[in-house]
């Protein structure tokens, strides 16, 4: 272990790699779990550290045998049980970054940007040192801020505050903002109630819209009756149609009738005719906003269309070729073309010659065995759904099928991988978040 007097900066610590006693890399750390104290410095107890598959784990301070330029050495010992904070426990990054605290000697207010932990003799870590930076006055609505310094801790007094106090989630924010929005969501799953709601209320809509559709059901419901209702409306509108409609139809009728009315009309639209089909059938599980194009678009334009970022990989992978209206419902539908066969034909050449009709379409009212089969009996990714004269209404991917069919707590159900000796299998099992049994992750 470093030795005693070690002073090591969170801000710094945070996204350095841990590794075990012979150079394997564990993970990269994400936080550090403090305890705040009426009295006395916080102490600092491990590690939040991010292990393969975004994994979230505990590892103790006292499983840390060096902490050096670059790197974290631990025994080797990491338990993979998901990390769970407890009531009692602080994010560093998380919860103290950003925070206002007050100078102890009555000269103002100050940001914290960053903390120091300093080892002791008896091995403990302890928060020592804080990096602030001091308000200095108001501009209007906005606090200047001044130069930055270095404090001792007890030079500042409101760090150990109750967690309904907010802290702005700017600097949050930053720690998260290349996670695709499935790792996002999860990290927010995580969070206590009250810090999940600021964190979600300071994303941009199409940030949250995202976020929210890999969420489950009840995090879904918390986070939006907790927006202001204009804004709600605005986060549905950059949603799926699909995944509104799913997220309203949780919602009580009244709530689910206010935020359609606040909706743009022809968003509400596409989001009322969802609504109007049973769950688990084409149109409940379809979209209304497939690639649809009509036969003489050359392939240069369905190119173009296909690589819109709002496409999931299974909604990019095909163009659904129809007569005009292309708005859903369409004109009469006429097929699908494939990317790969357009990645194959001159880009001057119109769509309308490359149609497989092969692929026979689903009525709205398909349950969702009939949907699952014809999609595994042509391999596809993403099957049309039209109405009874053949227009297309939309397509139901791949994606909305398997939502359907996992259990519906799929997404809080973890796949644990226990570290095994070298040259054995690794055993693999799945383990619901629950209660962390007596000694589960400090041991």
């Amino acid at each position: 272990m470093s030795g005693t007097g070690t002073r090591v900066f969170v801000a710094r610590l945070a996204g350095t790699n841990v590794f075990d006693p012979i150079g394997d890399q564990v993970g990269r750390v994400r936080d550090v779990v403090v305890l705040l104290r009426p009295k006395g410095a916080p102490r600092a107890v491990g590690l939040v550290v991010e292990v393969p598959g975004k994994r979230r784990v505990f590892l103790p301070l006292t499983r840390v045998t060096a902490i050096d330029a670059g790197q974290v050495i631990s025994t080797g010992l990491v338990n993979m049980r998901r990390f769970e904070q407890r009531p009692f426990e602080t994010l560093a990054v998380g919860e103290l970054f950003d925070r206002t605290v007050q100078l102890a000697d009555g000269s103002g207010t100050a940001t914290v940007e960053d903390v120091a932990m300093e080892r002791q003799r008896n091995g403990d870590w302890l928060v020592s040192k804080v990096f602030v930076r001091r308000h200095t006055g108001r501009t209007g609505l906005l606090r200047r801020r001044g130069e930055p310094e270095l404090l001792d801790i007890d030079a500042i007094a409101g760090l150990a505050r109750t967690a309904a106090d907010a802290q702005g989630a700017a600097l949050l924010l930053a720690q998260y903002d290349e996670l695709k929005p499935a790792d996002l969501a999860d990290v927010l799953h995580d969070m206590g109630s009250t810090r999940r709601m600021e964190v979600a209320a300071a994303l941009d809509d199409e940030r949250l819209a995202d976020v929210l559709e890999e969420l489950p059901e009840d995090d879904q419901v918390a986070i939006l009756s907790h927006l202001e209702r204009t804004r709600a409306a605005d986060v549905l509108e950059a949603m799926q149609p699909d995944d509104a409609a799913d997220l309203l139809g949780e919602l009580p009728d009244d709530q689910q009738a206010e935020l359609l009315a606040l909706m743009e009309p022809e968003e509400a639209r596409d989001v009322r005719r969802l609504l109007a089909y049973e769950d688990n059938t084409a149109g409940g599980l379809m979209t209304t906003e497939p690639v649809i194009l009509g036969p003489e678009t050359p392939i240069a334009a369905a190119l173009a269309h296909v690589r819109r970022k709002d496409l999931t990989p299974a909604l990019a992978s095909m163009v659904f070729v129809v007569r005009p209206p292309l708005e859903t419902p369409t004109g009469r539908f006429i097929g699908v073309v494939h990317l790969q066969r357009l990645l194959r034909e001159p880009p001057h050449e119109a769509i309308g010659a490359l149609v497989d009709t092969d692929i026979d379409p689903v009525p709205a009212d398909a349950p969702l065995l009939a949907v699952t089969r014809r999609l595994a009996t042509y391999d596809l990714l993403a099957i049309p759904v039209v109405d009874d004269d053949r227009r297309l209404l939309g397509a139901v991917s791949v994606d909305d099928v398997l939502d359907h069919l996992l259990p519906e707590d799929w997404r809080e159900t973890d796949e644990e991988v226990q570290p095994v000796p070298a040259g054995e299998v690794p055993a693999v099992r799945a383990s619901g978040r629950g209660p962390i049994p007596r000694g589960g992750r400090r041991g």
